[in-house]
């Protein structure tokens, strides 16, 4: 061999990324016997002859000693040491490393390219970055920035040296928006700058309504249109709209227009908009303004005398209503309440009452109610009255009584006469709406007749009541009077 062989180029250790080809130098100047190629301890080929290794190639110029090793597309198996020797001159060179770096596959983000999620509930996103080597770290990005507590894993596959990274990201119902977008980024040496995939956050709501009421206020018996507004993801799939709760089935849309009345104002119309998530229901009652309405009928009332008479009369209307409550025939205000209280009743609180509710501008409306009290007859008449000496005279007296009155009697001397006919007297009683009309009727007058005191005494169960009643000759300055009797003057002077 004469001047022993030394290398003059030596492979080094090496990294190189998947895919990417790599020359391992190997120079000897002078040898020109075998040189072999070792890989973790076995030989490639003889020579130049690498047939069993189609990507590898033994270059350079061999009469000057060259013998680099070409690898074309290097894969995971080239992660190895490699060796030159010289056969011959027993020589081998350093060994080298090769490092073969695999980038992670495009990364995955589990349930993309959309998430969806319902609103109020956190968001937990999962990221694979497969078969990489080394294992590929991941970061979360949201507008440019970070997202920091993501729980990350790894999972070292078969071949033992590519490996599976997971990173799981949570973030809270507050800290998420819908149409926001998270982007994965996986890297590792051999893809320095990462891989990326992101998602768009839908989030997912029931319909959020909005029910708008134009005009208001408004008098009843105009029109009124609702107007129910809605945002929902997904989208509204149906309108429903009722009224006091009964669904108005001929409405479908977002819209509802109808002339109202009073019953709006107490009866709300609601709108419920619904999705695939559920159901929304929200509702409003009109501003209509209309006249009085009666919600509690007073009732008539028929009380003891000295006790308590009340009245109750409840009515509705818009804007707010005044209540009044008189006597029929009299200016005054006995209440502005619903209630009427008559303390201790007497006889003379017996009539109408008129219970009257005024909406101002509006309208305005009435009741009436009758008081009857219950008590002792009483009895009214003129306490003189005339006759002619030989004619039919008659005297009479008005009982007005409630209870009606049980007995009534007329009584003279040592006579009493309730009814019928008595030697020259008769007893005839009527009754009327207003009370009880007693007469006693006296046939062909005497003297007598005009010097005898008359009583008249009516009785129910609340006691009795008597009228002292004269008769006097008609004529002279008694006659100023008239003989004509007048019911409408002497017994009913109070009406």
């Amino acid at each position: 061999m004469g001047v022993q062989a030394m290398f003059s180029q030596q492979p080094q250790d090496l990294v190189v990324v998947a895919g990417q080809p790599v020359t391992l130098p190997c120079s000897i100047p002078g040898y020109h016997g075998v040189v072999l190629w070792i890989k973790d301890g076995l030989a490639l080929g003889v020579g130049r002859d690498l047939s069993g290794y189609p990507r590898y190639t033994v270059i350079g110029d061999h009469s000057t000693g060259e013998h680099h090793l070409r690898i074309q597309r290097v894969e995971l198996m080239d992660d190895a040491v490699f060796e030159c020797q010289a056969i011959q001159a027993a020589m081998r060179s350093r060994p080298a490393r090769l490092t073969v770096l695999v980038p992670p596959e495009d990364p995955v983000i589990s349930g993309g390219p959309v998430v969806s999620l319902r609103a109020g509930d956190p968001l937990n996103l999962t990221c694979h970055a497969d078969n990489a080597k080394p294992a590929a770290s991941i970061i979360w990005i949201r507008n440019g920035e970070v997202l920091n507590g993501a729980m990350y894993s790894k999972t070292l596959l078969r071949d033992g040296r590519r490996e599976s990274t997971v990173s799981t990201l949570y973030l809270s119902a507050s800290n998420i928006e819908t149409g926001q977008q998270i982007i994965c980024r996986a890297s590792n040496k051999a893809v320095p700058n990462g891989k990326e995939t992101s998602v768009n956050i839908d989030i997912q709501h029931l319909p959020l309504v909005n029910l708008s009421v134009e005009p208001q206020p408004i008098l009843e018996g105009n029109l009124v249109k609702f107007h129910c507004s809605a945002k929902a993801n997904p989208p509204v799939t149906l309108y429903r709209w009722a009224k006091g709760g009964n669904v108005i089935k001929e409405v479908s849309g977002d819209t509802y227009e109808v002339i109202v009345d009073h019953s709006f104002f107490t009866e709300p119309v609601s709108c419920e908009v619904t999705n695939p998530l559920g159901s929304t229901n929200i509702s409003r009652n009109v501003d209509v303004y209309f006249g009085p309405r009666m919600s509690a009928e007073p009732q008539s009332l028929q009380v003891d005398l000295g006790s308590d008479a009340v009245f109750n009369c409840a009515w509705t209307g818009n804007p707010s209503l005044t209540i009044v409550w008189m006597k029929r025939g009299s200016g005054v205000v006995l209440s502005n309440e619903n209630i009427l209280t008559l303390k201790a009743v007497r006889q003379e609180d017996a009539g109408k009452y008129v219970c009257r509710a005024v909406v101002p501008r509006v309208g305005a409306g009435e009741k009436e109610v009758s008081l009857t009290v219950n008590g002792p007859p009483t009895i009214s008449s003129t306490q003189t009255h005339q006759a002619l000496h030989g004619e039919k005279g008659e005297i009479k007296c008005f009982i007005r009584s409630t209870p009606p009155p049980d007995r009534i009697a007329w009584s003279w001397k040592e006579t009493v006469l309730e009814s019928g006919t008595s030697g020259r007297y008769t007893v005839e009683t009527v009754s009327t709406e207003e009370g009880v009309i007693s007469t006693l009727t006296m046939s062909n007058i005497v003297p007598a007749d005009f010097q005898t005191i008359y009583n008249c005494t009516a009785w129910n169960s609340f006691g009795s009541d008597t009228e002292i009643i004269r008769l006097k000759e008609q004529g002279g300055s008694q006659g100023s009077t008239g003989s004509t009797f007048s019911t409408s003057t002497l017994w009913w002077p109070w009406f």
